[in-house]
Order: C-alpha cells, then structure tokens, then sequence
C-alpha cells in the first residue's frame, strides 16, 4: 500500500506499519497521541529501530513514494 493509505489509518487507529524495503527485522513506525503525562504536545510519527528503540521519525522521500507499506 502507499503512504497517504498508512497516514490515513494512523490516525484512525492504533496500528503499527512497516515497508519491506526495509532491510531491518522488527523495525515499524506508529502514531504516537500525547496524554496528561507527556511532554510533547502534538500527535507524532515514531520508528522502533532495530534495536527496540524508540525514536521521532521523519519520512524520507523513498518512504513517501514507495508502495511497498504493510501493517505488522
């Protein structure tokens, strides 16, 4: 699927996408909703890396255009 599809359903649910041209096992992007405890103050896109981490994501042009998209 395309990424304006993922965008769209990242808002509307709690569901996490992967593209497979990402050579990385375990690695996805979600939508992050700030609460009452957060610091940030808007929604935000975040990765976890290969390693688990947790991290603010920015979409290369690669991700923007690929059609390669799945839900994990």
């Amino acid at each position: 699927m395309r990424f304006s599809h993922v965008l769209d359903h990242l808002e509307a649910q709690d569901v996490k996408y992967v593209r497979k041209g990402w050579n990385g096992k375990g690695m996805f992007i979600a939508l992050q909703t700030p609460d009452a405890n957060s610091k940030m103050t808007l929604p935000y896109i975040y990765m976890s890396t290969v390693t688990g981490d947790l991290v603010p994501w920015i979409a290369s042009q690669t991700d923007l255009l690929a059609d390669d998209w799945e839900v994990v």
